[in-house]
């Protein structure tokens, strides 16, 4: 498996693919509105780095958004040396492979290299393989960061502290 930046061509795909993640993991099956956004790949490139997990073959596995600091668009953190993940979608055909550890650890890469202290993620309450995933990583959950995008739509939040942070929560 390999792990780049996503290409334009492979916008669309990401895009399908992450909706399907989404919707495989979402107890009431329609993600409304969100759907578009998950879709948009193009909008969050221009702002962020899309990773991509790419199999053998050239398919697609999966795909991640590295945020790079608080300034960003797709920003979802105040924390002013602070990074983030977003979108972390693994395609439903390849889940188990490792390609979400993967993808987790590309960003995690990205933000020690670029001198980040802090990684920030957000994930609902059903995304429970992810979180087991993001324990494994060294995350710990964060409730000052949870929020509540949407009435009931609650995003608990997790951080990775890459220096020993002041854990402050921002």
């Amino acid at each position: 498996m390999e792990i780049r930046t996503a290409r334009p061509d492979e916008y669309a795909a990401l895009g399908d693919l992450t909706v399907a993640a989404y919707l495989a993991v979402d107890p009431h099956g329609d993600l409304g509105h969100y759907a578009d956004e998950l879709r948009d790949v193009a909008g969050r490139a221009a702002a962020s780095e899309v990773l991509v997990a790419v199999g053998p073959d050239g398919r697609l596995l999966g795909g991640v958004t590295y945020v790079p600091g608080p300034g960003s668009p797709a920003a979802e953190f105040s924390h002013p040396r602070g990074a983030g993940i977003r979108m972390l979608a693994v395609a439903p055909g390849a889940q188990g492979r490792g390609v979400g550890e993967a993808l987790t650890r590309a960003c995690i890469a990205r933000a020690v290299a670029r001198g980040r202290d802090r990684l920030v993620l957000h994930s609902t309450d059903w995304m429970g393989t992810a979180h087991r995933l993001y324990g494994r990583l060294g995350f710990v959950r964060d409730t000052a960061l949870d929020w509540e995008p949407e009435p009931g739509l609650w995003l608990r939040g997790f951080r990775l502290d890459l220096d020993g942070g002041d854990g402050d929560g921002g």
